[in-house]
């Protein structure tokens, strides 16, 4: 398996972070079915979730067991931002919590970052009656942007010792974007990172309070609006088999400073049973990309988050 793993993969082209537009949807609705089907259990489990951890937010900052801890970890605070593993939430807004089909995850994003969630990746889209967070076709389902952003705002300020990145898949423009980061209040909180600069530590971003960390597609406006691919880079975000995952580069240069690490199954869309056949084989990927690339993974984008250990993976890679 895992020299499979290491020499698998293949790229293809698209302009997004880790994903393309879904399949149109009258074509493929009994597939969407299967997928909003496959997460139904837990959408209505994790709206109780949802509901118990913004009543949580509401009180006292939570500082954890270790109010000294970054990230869950006193050992992550002294380690740059790129020398961290995140449990990356891949199509993190849709979710069958909040009704978007076909959905990635199955809580909604407030409960995925309360379960360990630190990166986001989120789709933006301009209607017109504004801005909204959707995947592909907002007709499925959509959640204002703003609103969106709100969430994020919330956990930030209620857990002020987690440092959160969000990745952008943009169909909107920089300064709609930065707009409605303004409406959010997220711009205190914001890093800013010179490009070829060393990034600071968990701690230093926690110490400054700039604990959000943006990357988009669509590069241009302010200039914590990250271009993705001058940060970063990716292995193939299109696989069909759990054999094919592999360690090869598809976007960005394999000297940036940060390492995507895709691990998620469309067929053609995502479905709970990839996730279960996908998820457990985690380790054994990630463990191989380190050992073919000498980097540590730094986004580790799954769907279906809370099938199999995804955050027992990041753990162990951040214990290294």
């Amino acid at each position: 398996m895992l020299a499979a793993l290491a020499l698998g993969g293949c790229g293809e082209g698209s302009t997004a972070a880790g994903d393309a537009r879904p399949p149109d949807a009258s074509a493929d609705g009994a597939a969407e079915d299967a997928g909003a089907d496959g997460a139904a259990e837990d959408a209505d489990a994790t709206r109780d979730a949802g509901a118990a951890d913004a009543a949580a937010d509401a009180g006292p900052a939570d500082l954890g067991a270790d109010p000294t801890a970054c990230n869950g970890a006193a050992a992550l605070c002294d380690r740059r931002f790129d020398e961290v593993a995140y449990l990356t939430t891949h199509n993190a807004m849709a979710n069958a919590a909040d009704g978007l089909r076909p959905p990635n995850q199955a809580p909604d994003m407030p409960t995925q970052l309360a379960e360990g969630a630190r990166a986001l990746m989120l789709d933006t889209y301009a209607e017109p009656d504004g801005l909204f967070l959707c995947h592909g076709y907002c007709a499925l389902g959509r959640t204002p942007l703003v609103e969106g952003l709100g969430q994020i705002r919330t956990f930030l300020e209620a857990h002020p010792r987690e440092v959160v990145s969000i990745i952008f898949e943009a169909y909107i423009t920089p300064d709609e974007t930065a707009a409605a980061f303004a409406d959010a209040g997220l711009l205190p909180l914001l890093h800013t990172q010179p490009l070829g600069e060393p990034w600071p530590t968990l701690g230093e971003l926690i110490a400054a309070g700039h604990r959000l960390v943006v990357f988009t597609d669509r590069p241009g406006g302010p200039a914590w609006h990250h271009d993705v691919w001058a940060y970063a880079w990716e292995t193939p975000f299109h696989v069909e088999q759990v054999e094919d995952f592999g360690c090869a580069p598809n976007r960005g240069n394999p000297a940036n400073s940060l390492f995507i690490l895709n691990h998620f199954l469309t067929r053609p869309i995502a479905l709970p049973s990839l996730a279960e056949a996908a998820n457990p084989t985690l380790q054994a990927h990630a463990d191989a990309c380190l050992a073919a690339t000498g980097r540590l993974p730094n986004f580790v984008t799954v769907d279906f988050a809370r099938i199999a250990d995804t955050h027992a993976v990041v753990d162990a890679l951040n214990a290294r």
